[in-house]
């Protein structure tokens, strides 16, 4: 198995759209208040430019899911860990750490000192591994955009 992380292309955005989408009607987030109903899904290489960047895991040749980082204004040197998903058929190889520390260290580089993550009760295995990479749990924000999210995270990145 051949793999890589590349930055996204517009040729990645239907891949992605679908293993999003697909990702989040198995687990019942379907749902308005998710990243289901999020505007930029189809088009996530134009929403993900300028300060905002996406990672791609490519499998033999093949888009196999990615992970996305924005500026979050609310929290100081802070931004927002988005849209972790991978494809189903390579959940439990590793991938999703490696798509997190590959998010980290980008973020570390473009100076931020934390990284901020919604999700969901029903994502066991991300909480998991969250909480496995050194996100602490916090309260619910006020500035919440994706109202069904019910577990919040934040990282220290500033130290490494």
């Amino acid at each position: 198995m051949k793999w890589m992380i590349r930055p996204i292309a517009c040729e990645h955005d239907p891949i992605l759209f679908k293993i999003i989408r697909s990702n989040l009607e198995a687990l019942h987030l379907d749902v308005p208040g998710t990243a289901y109903f999020d505007p930029e899904l189809r088009h996530l290489s134009n929403y993900y430019q300028n300060e905002k960047a996406y990672f791609v895991l490519i499998i033999d040749n093949q888009v196999a899911g990615g992970i996305g980082m924005a500026p979050l204004t609310n929290i100081e040197d802070c931004a927002e860990v988005q849209k972790l998903y991978v494809d189903p058929f390579y959940q439990g190889l590793g991938f999703g750490k490696i798509l997190i520390e590959t998010l980290e260290d980008f973020a570390q580089r473009k100076g931020y000192k934390k990284l901020y993550l919604e999700t969901h009760s029903n994502l066991k295995a991300a909480i998991h591994l969250y909480e496995k990479l050194g996100y602490t749990f916090i309260e619910k924000p006020p500035f919440v955009i994706h109202s069904t999210m019910n577990r919040f995270y934040i990282k220290n990145i500033g130290s490494k």
